[in-house]
């Protein structure tokens, strides 16, 4: 496809990630040949059902320019979401970048909830139990897999 716009004025480095349940970040750096007065403005749909939002809390470098977005409440949908990064310049036009993004495969998992451990002297020995993590968008437990490491002490 040809995109409008100078080569080299696109974004680089997207990259976004959720954490905290319903909290996103994502993080650009500006095009290698992009004017200096360039800003980059973020759009985003979570489901082609939901309208394109603009990003509310920008991450600004030390020249004020838009290098990421801050996102709260944010719920996974089953499809994936869509990201449009343009930009804007006095001296020329600034391509797009865009990218459809499955937003579990960039959740960081909270820890599992209420890990206990019982010791007994009988056969059952040690015995750890605890409760999934806390997600937005995952509601059967069996769908995780745990891995423990014992060390001794």
């Amino acid at each position: 496809p040809v995109f409008a716009g100078m080569n080299g004025s696109a974004i680089e480095n997207f990259s976004c990630v959720i954490y905290n349940i319903s909290l996103m970040n994502c993080t650009w750096q500006a095009g290698r040949d992009a004017p200096g007065d360039t800003q980059y403005f973020l759009y985003w749909e979570n489901s082609r059902y939901d309208d394109a939002m603009e990003c509310e809390l920008y991450i600004k470098d030390e020249n004020g320019r838009n290098t990421g977005c801050r996102f709260q409440n944010v719920k996974i949908a089953t499809e994936k979401a869509y990201f449009l990064v343009n930009g804007s310049s006095n001296d020329s036009l600034i391509q797009f970048y865009d990218e459809y993004i499955d937003l579990y495969k960039i959740e960081i998992l909270t820890p599992p909830l209420n890990v206990t451990v019982n010791y007994t002297r009988d056969s059952s020995g040690c015995v750890i139990t605890w409760q999934p993590p806390l997600t937005s968008h995952m509601k059967r437990g069996k769908c995780f897999e745990y891995e423990i490491s014992i060390r001794n002490k």
